[in-house]
Order: C-alpha cells, then sequence, then structure tokens
C-alpha cells in the first residue's frame, strides 16, 4: 500500500538514506507535524517518543521500528510516536551515538577494542551478518563453521554499545519526553480552542440565517419533503 509505484535503483535509494529528498531540515518538520496531530494524549504520546529516541541508541539496526513498537506498547505509550521517535538516529547522529556508547560501553566494562582486527565498525557489522547468514546454513549442512567475526562484533561492538547505550539513550529518552510533553500539550489546547472557534461561527451562522427566516415569515421544515400549514 505504502511503497512506491516505480521502484528506485539501489543507489537512488541508498542517497535517499543518507539525504532525503528536501532534507533533514523538511524530513524533521513533516515529523514534528506528524506528531502534533497524532490523535492521543499528550503523556501517551510523549511516552512513545522517549521509547522511539531511546531505542535508537541500541545496536540493533534493522529492527528498531519493532523494539520501539513493543517498548511503547509496555510503557502504554503511543506506537506512532515510537515508531517517528526512531527518527532520532539518522546519518547525521549515527557517529556520535556509536562513538559515545562504544567508549562508554568499553569503559563501563573494562574492556579495550582488540588491536589485532584492522576492520571499521561497518566492517564489523558486515562481517557478523555474513556470519550469520552464511555459516548457519553450513551448521545446518554439518559443515565445518568459523565464528570468529561474530566473537570480534560481540566483543567489540554489541555487547559495548549496548551497555554503553544505556545510559545516554535513557538520559536522551527523558530529555525528549520533558521537551515534548508541554509543547504538544499547548498544541492540542490551541487546535481546540481553534476548533471550538469554528464549531461557534458555524453555529452563529446557523442561528442567524433561521432568524433570517423567522422574520420574513417563513416557516422551518418539519420533516423531509414536508412542510407545517401556516397560519
Amino acid at each position: 500500500m505504502f511503497k512506491r509505484r516505480d521502484r528506485l535503483p539501489i543507489w537512488q535509494s541508498a542517497l535517499r538514506f543518507l539525504w532525503p529528498r528536501g532534507g533533514w531540515g523538511r524530513a524533521a518538520i513533516y515529523v514534528k507535524h506528524r506528531l502534533r496531530r497524532l490523535p492521543d494524549t499528550p503523556r501517551k504520546i510523549s511516552r512513545g517518543i522517549m521509547v522511539g529516541v531511546f531505542t535508537t541508541f541500541t545496536p540493533l539496526y534493522g529492527v528498531h521500528f519493532v523494539l520501539a513498537a513493543l517498548l511503547a506498547v509496555l510503557v502504554r505509550g503511543n506506537v506512532m510516536a515510537a515508531l517517528l521517535g526512531t527518527f532520532f538516529g539518522n546519518p547525521l547522529t549515527y557517529v556520535p551515538i556509536a562513538v559515545v556508547s562504544l567508549n562508554l560501553g568499553h569503559w563501563m566494562l573494562d574492556t579495550e577494542i582488540d588491536p589485532e582486527v584492522d576492520e571499521t565498525i561497518f566492517d564489523k557489522f558486515w562481517g557478523a551478518g555474513e556470519d550469520l547468514l552464511w555459516n548457519s546454513w553450513y551448521a545446518v549442512t554439518g559443515q565445518p563453521v568459523n565464528w570468529q567475526a561474530t566473537q570480534t562484533f560481540w566483543s567489540d561492538v554489541f555487547l559495548p554499545w549496548t551497555v554503553g547505550g544505556l545510559l545516554p539513550g535513557i538520559f536522551t529518552g527523558i530529555a525528549a519526553y520533558t521537551i515534548s510533553l508541554p509543547l504538544i500539550e499547548a498544541y492540542q489546547r490551541r487546535r481546540r480552542g481553534a476548533i471550538k472557534k469554528k464549531l461557534d461561527a458555524i453555529r452563529a451562522r446557523a442561528a442567524e440565517k433561521a432568524a433570517a427566516k423567522k422574520a420574513a415569515g417563513q416557516t422551518p421544515q418539519v420533516g423531509p419533503g414536508r412542510r407545517q400549514d401556516q397560519t
């Protein structure tokens, strides 16, 4: 239902991921308007934003939407707000999130990156993905497999990132909740006031028309296609 009619080439899809059409500023404005118009209480929407932002500090890339939705259900937050909150993680914030989470995690665990493995974080992600894809198949068929890439990814990236991302994730999520709650409350009050003014204006115009008809000696209809007998 939400797919494009004409599929984009892979290189254009990758480019749109790094820099969406209209820029990240326009994307942020879109997310802001969607959050404001969600049909739920401000507290539930803010709780959804909180867990969505928290999710971006985990190394579970590819399942951030699923994790955010599950956490939103657990904290009784708005699921759509949680999904929109995951947009806090984007190519502009991935690098600082990774640097802070990894360094803090290795410090908390009193570990360090294996100096003998000359690979970037992306290479370690890729190597672990290949292990899970191919080695799992080889293991099922009874062939010997080497899980070295997965072990390196676990000790150098996944475990320290998970541990180190908890504190900044919780802090940033609470900050997002604290900031978004009064903004959403103010917006919903203003929107309710605008809707009430429109309804009052409609009622006033209807009352004026009814008064004008009565003054002109016209009688209102009793039912469809019927009028009262004029005296």
